[in-house]
């Protein structure tokens, strides 16, 4: 799974004010011919990350190549079960990114595009976001 080698800060306070609006940059398709684009803003985890592009790679038979676009950096925190209020701030349990509505997460190349697009499909089951497949238009 993806994870930072390592952060200035161990554990983070999460700005949840970063999930509204529109993505200013990451929209548009730089690498691949076929994209699969968040529709609405919110938070991915690592481990989704990983089951999207699984799924992607299962699909495809480790055929054309994948770019993800998205980096989990934020440390999520999260204190065990039954323990009383107060006492501190808990552990870091997982990783996760914020993506904004237009963000591109994953794109493909090298395969034909309905292939790439059924991949995509697959992939955005795995994601807890609305998301879209954009294909670069021929010319």
């Amino acid at each position: 799974m993806l994870e930072p080698k390592k952060t200035k800060h161990r554990k983070f306070q999460r700005n949840r004010g970063a999930f509204y609006g529109k993505a200013q940059r990451g929209a548009t398709l730089a690498f691949g011919s076929v994209g699969l684009k968040v529709v609405v803003s919110g938070e991915i985890t690592a481990r989704q990350l990983e089951a999207a592009r699984r799924a992607m790679t299962h699909s495809v038979q480790r055929g054309g190549k994948i770019w993800i676009r998205v980096f989990p950096d934020i440390a999520v925190s999260r204190k065990a079960a039954e323990v009383p209020m107060g006492s501190g701030k808990g552990t870091p349990d997982h990783w996760s990114c914020i993506v904004k509505a237009g963000t591109m997460i994953f794109e493909m190349d090298g395969l034909s595009q309905d292939a790439a697009r059924e991949a995509l499909r697959l992939a955005s089951h795995k994601l807890p976001l609305k998301t879209k497949v954009i294909a670069r238009i021929l010319r």
